[in-house]
Parts: C-alpha cells; structure tokens; sequence
C-alpha cells in the first residue's frame, strides 16, 4: 500500500501545477494589452509603377482618376514579362477590396485568374462610354470590359456599384 500514496502526490502535484498555469496564462491575457480590430492597412503610392506601366504596355494602361481619399491604394504591380499584366489594388471605404486588373494574356484564362471563378452573365453595363460584363460566382465579382490587345476587369470583394464606381473612374493611357 505504500506505492499507492506516491501516485496520489504525484497526480495531486500535477493538477496543482496545471492549474498554476492556467492562472498564469489567465493572468497575462488580462494584463497584457492586445488589440483585436483588423490592422490598418499602409497606404501605397503607384505613380511610379503606373509610369513605368504606361510606357511598357502595349496597350492603354488604366488607373483611376477622381475617386475619393477614403479609397486606399493597397497594392500595385507592373509585370511586363508577364503578358503586360497590370494589378491595382484598393481598400473601400467599407472595408472591401477592389482591384484593377489588366493583361494581353487570353482571356477566358486572365478573367478566371482575376475574378478567382467567375462565370459571365448576361447583364451587360454601359459605363463611361465602354460596354463593361458582368461575372458573378467566383471569389469576386467582376466587371470585364475586353480589348483588341488586353482585357480590363475591375473586381473584388466589393458592391457591384463599387465595381462601377472604379470602372467610371479608369482612365486609359
């Protein structure tokens, strides 16, 4: 019998030790500060990517002109070795994400890879003059507007109002 008072000690010290623990970890989650809203994502500044776009593409390269400033600029690429592809990236003033992507690869392959799985409709929009289509289904929804030499598609995780709010915005050069 005296082996028995031994495992006793030995499970009574490991649950004591636990429980030690758990106080401690409970004790530095309440005192030690965290923040657990969404970081505030940088804004970038993509002049000099667009530029640099402009002059290499062989088609007009297009950014938007006349948005507001709460429309954050969160990412921007220029991949000329890469079928002219061109990424611009946005934070909404909600709090979704819209980019602007163009590129001379075919189509049907750069509107899957932009929209993440979209599949056209049959709802057509005019915006600013250019016959824009909608695709829905995919990760984004997106607008298509396809080209002689590149194909544009502004989509994301924003509104299709969003989406026509950054098309209405594009200017081409």
């Amino acid at each position: 019998m005296a082996g028995s008072n031994g495992r006793q000690k030995t499970v009574r010290d490991m649950i004591l030790s636990l429980g030690l623990i758990g106080i401690a970890a409970a004790v530095i989650y309440v005192f030690i500060p965290h923040d657990d809203s969404a970081p505030d994502i940088p804004r970038v500044d993509y002049r000099v990517e667009l530029l640099t776009a402009r002059r290499a593409a062989d088609y007009p390269v297009a950014a938007p002109e006349g948005l507001s400033k709460s429309w954050k600029a969160t990412s921007v690429r220029f991949r000329g070795d890469d079928f002219d592809s061109w990424h611009l990236g946005f934070h909404t003033p909600d709090d979704q994400y819209v980019q602007v992507e163009q590129s001379t690869q075919k189509a049907s392959t750069f509107i899957d890879e932009a929209s993440q799985g979209a599949k056209a409709t049959k709802t057509t929009q005019e915006i600013a003059g250019r016959t824009w289509t909608h695709y829905t289904g995919g990760r984004y929804d997106a607008l298509v507007l396809p080209g002689r030499s590149s194909t544009t598609v502004v989509a994301g995780t924003g509104s299709f109002k969003q989406l026509t709010e950054m098309a209405q915005a594009l200017k081409m050069s």
